[in-house]
């Protein structure tokens, strides 16, 4: 019987993330600098398309020399991407570069900001991007993020005088943020916006430019550079040990799964600037020119001015507390400010100089980094004065909204613990999500879908559970909030913080996401139900394509305790021909449903994430043959070509460089590089021979793309074989066959056309544009308006065995369980395995 899926969902939706750092701790020296910046007014928004394409020198410069309020705008979260770190691409890919984002702006004290604009992949022209990102509405969203922020400057880093020379994405980010320049102070434009922020008129507009852009330096030296500024940005900070430029490189390094680790430098790094939009200034040392950047700018700031300006200048590096008087008495007259934007801003700054000045600690932790909704939770609140200063807390506002009273005075590093139970519950909501607010509603190929407009442009969803301590320190009561987090203590890494979580009841995964049916024998498939409370009970069931059948139509769940899961089998039954859909788990509890998986992702560079996502796998009928039976797979930068090549019956082993020997390559049919193998793997330089020689004694060896940037081997392939940035980006590019008759299309499987059909993001990328004459091209194919490109697919026989060098996008096509891609890689496998059948040969 055919199941149809049905959802059962009460209420809103609503998804919030826990921020699992540890608590700031501000030393001497950075407090000082934190008291500089407090007094300075002014503010740089920095532009562009992905993570990784900002100027870390200059954002550190911006924020730690000149003191300004920096932020990046990254158009989108960099899910089209490749991953050099682990398996995860599209939204978990994007998860985890926007973490990293975070982190590289936490050591480089910018700000990050996005639009709802999705990385769908590389694309040659701003005309394609703005399609399907639809210009109006990233456009708004950046409009948005200039009323926001209120830039008095902005500079763009790439040219939006040069479309169609680079990334897509990358020429449109700056054509918006011009536009965008013009239109944020325009009350007609995008006027709902109006209700929430204010108009805004940025003083400035520049362009990042560099000598690399004129082809030379010495190009560069000749250009006319009136409308050039010039900063050192390799300034030395005494009060660190570091230099700029160093701070940038361990900032850049965040940028861990694009493999962007990055040495520090010290010494003389100009930067320049080119002006777009705004006057000249005369000065072309000083960016913020005709800018006040005092106390002044602000109505009422004059007196906070004065009395800031003496904290800088009498502060007391040995007792940083002797200026809380002065920073209390400031933090009332900000409080008092007309102007909305600043005293918004100034007041989260002065608060978290006050509590380091105190050495204040405070902190909410809760027993579980997981919770259902309406579970009782319990919460110990830990307070530390650690000055003389007279501190006392007057009340605290625990995570459900209730006010307690309590009026303990903080004496100098007496530690004070409060006990504390709350509900997790939320006003009219009976169903809370842990989903980056991104992801909680399915959008297009371009946009992400965000029907709450206050999230819009947010680096992640605000933490909802939160406890405030009313504080009251030199007679003024201050609100400090802190979220909710977990924390435990790691033999190995100590104390480990992890966000707090509200998850459902039940969630449930399937083993693989896709599986293949290269027979039309039944499969066994596993469902793991995992519990979010204790004492589950339900029934789980498959939803499935018509054509399929599945059995028993369900199978009871009971699991006792909170985390513990229950692994439940169902038999899934092919249809005879070949077919393909999608089976998804429906996990019935009481009178409601669950569908969704539960996805953790765990690095040491970025806090913990828990994302929920619809739990579902493709299944695929596939009509395919292959020879051969075992594989040797060298990984490289990371896909799921070894557990997708298992699926169509190859047995494969992952070897490590070290394991790869003349001996151990002797039980094997075939060798597989992963992607970016030779831009990753160190130690391949010292195994080219040795694969080589593998392929002369018979064997095929097969590697997937790598770019030409830090190749670790000298030589590629064992004839002349040169990398280029070719690619097609169209999916639906039409794909000529140039040699219809080699044994690589007609051997075990025919390839006609449709074997490209449902490719997803690109055909193929990092072509080779140049190859010795033992090579042949198998495939033409090129995007709109190119010339043809003939390097995605070369075989070149050598010796008894086959090299085939291919950037036709197999990583991506087989998580999307594409049947062509199967059914080529296992021709590229099966190469010299065994003759045409006589009736191929004679059609051929």
């Amino acid at each position: 019987m055919h199941k149809t899926l049905l959802l059962v969902v009460i209420g809103l939706f609503l998804s919030f993330k826990s921020h699992a750092q540890q608590p700031e701790k501000l030393n001497s020296s950075e407090i000082y600098e934190s008291i500089k910046k407090l007094n300075f007014l002014g503010s740089v928004l920095y532009v562009a398309a992905h993570p990784d394409d900002e100027n870390t020198r200059l954002i550190s410069y911006m924020a730690n020399e000149v003191k300004a309020r920096t932020a990046y705008l990254s158009l989108t979260r960099g899910d089209g991407g490749q991953n050099l770190i682990g398996p995860e691409i599209r939204e978990l890919l994007g998860v985890i570069r926007t973490q990293e984002l975070l982190t590289a702006r936490a050591i480089d004290g910018g700000e990050q900001r996005f639009t709802r604009a999705n990385d769908f992949g590389y694309s040659k022209h701003p005309d394609e991007t703005l399609e399907i990102w639809n210009k109006n509405e990233v456009l708004s969203d950046v409009v948005l993020a200039i009323r926001q922020f209120q830039p008095d400057i902005i500079i763009n880093r790439f040219d939006h005088r040069t479309p169609g020379t680079t990334h897509g994405h990358h020429t449109s980010s700056a054509m918006l943020s011009i536009e965008a320049f013009d239109l944020a102070n325009d009350a007609t434009v995008y006027p709902d916006q109006l209700q929430h922020v204010d108009q805004w008129q940025p003083k400035y507009l520049y362009y990042n430019t560099s000598w690399w852009r004129y082809g030379s330096r010495e190009n560069f030296d000749k250009i006319d550079k009136t409308n050039f500024i010039s900063l050192d940005t390799g300034t030395y900070f005494p009060s660190s040990g570091l230099s700029n430029t160093e701070i940038a490189a361990l900032s850049r390094s965040q940028h861990k799964s694009q493999g962007f680790g990055s040495t520090g430098t010290r010494g003389t790094e100009m930067e320049y600037i080119e002006l777009i939009k705004g006057n000249t200034p005369s000065n072309k040392t000083k960016i913020f020119e005709g800018i006040d950047t005092t106390w002044n700018r602000v109505k009422g700031g004059q007196e906070i001015g004065i009395i800031l300006n003496d904290v800088e200048k009498n502060y007391d590096l040995k007792n940083p507390s002797a200026s809380i008087p002065k920073l209390v008495q400031a933090y009332n007259l900000i409080q008092r400010l007309e102007n909305e934007h600043w005293k918004t801003q100034k007041t989260k700054e002065i608060k978290a100089i006050i509590a380091a000045c105190s050495g204040l600690y405070l902190e909410a932790v809760t027993t579980s980094n997981q919770a259902t909704f309406n579970e009782n939770m319990k919460l110990s609140l830990e307070l530390v004065n650690r000055s003389n200063t007279k501190l006392s807390l007057v009340s605290y506002t625990n995570p459900n909204g209730l006010n307690v009273n309590k009026g303990i005075n903080l004496n100098n590093n007496d530690r004070i613990t409060i006990e504390e139970s709350f509900k997790v519950a939320l006003p009219n909501t009976d169903y809370i999500t842990t989903t980056p607010y991104w992801l909680t509603e399915k959008g297009t190929l371009g946009m992400y879908k965000v029907s709450d407009k206050s999230l819009i442009g947010k680096p992640e969803t605000p933490d909802y559970f939160n406890v405030t301590f009313n504080i009251n320190i030199e007679g003024v009561t201050i609100p400090f909030t802190r979220p909710v987090v977990f924390k435990t203590n790691d033999p190995v890494k100590g104390e480990v913080y992890k966000p707090f979580e509200v998850v459902p009841e039940a969630t449930a995964k399937l083993a693989e996401k896709v599986i293949i049916f290269n027979t039309d024998a039944e499969k066994e498939i596993a469902i793991t139900v995992r519990a979010g409370r204790d004492n589950l009970e339900g029934t789980v069931e498959l939803c499935h394509p018509e054509n399929w059948n599945v059995y028993p139509e369900e199978l009871p769940i009971s699991i006792s305790n909170k985390g513990g899961e229950q692994r439940v089998v169902f038999k899934v039954i092919p249809p005879k021909n070949q077919d393909e859909g999608f089976i998804s788990p429906i996990v019935t509890v009481g009178d409601k449903q669950y569908t969704d998986e539960l996805i953790e992702i765990d690095y040491d560079h970025i806090p913990f994430q828990t994302i929920l996502l619809p739990s579902e796998s493709k299944i695929v009928r596939l009509d395919i043959k292959k020879k051969g039976d075992n594989i040797a797979y060298i990984a490289g930068a990371g896909d799921v070509v070894p557990e997708s090549l298992r699926q169509i019956g190859y047995n494969v082993l992952t070897l490590s460089p070290e394991d790869i020997t003349t001996e151990s390559l002797s039980r094997f049919d075939a060798v597989v590089l992963g992607i970016r193998a030779y831009n990753t793997v160190e130690n391949l330089k010292f195994k080219q021979d040795i694969l080589f020689n593998f392929v002369e004694n018979g064997g095929n060896m097969i590697v997937q793309y790598n770019t030409s940037y830090r190749l670790k081997v000298d030589k590629l392939a064992p004839y002349k074989l040169e990398l280029s940035r070719d690619r097609v980006t169209d999916e639906f590019a039409e794909v000529k066959f140039l040699e219809p008759k080699h044994p690589v299309l007609n051997y075990p499987n025919i390839i006609t056309k449709q074997d490209f059909e449902g490719w997803t993001q690109e055909r193929g990328l990092y072509f080779p544009n140049s190859w010795g004459k033992e090579f042949t091209p198998i495939f033409a194919m090129s995007d709109k308006r190119e010339s043809s490109k003939k390097g995605s697919l070369l075989v070149a026989q050598y010796g008894k065995g086959y090299y085939i060098y291919t950037g036709l996008s197999f990583f991506r096509e087989f998580p999307a369980g594409v049947p062509g891609a199967y059914r080529l890689f296992a021709n590229m496998l099966s190469l010299g395995k065994g003759e045409l059948p006589k009736e191929q040969q004679l059609k051929n």
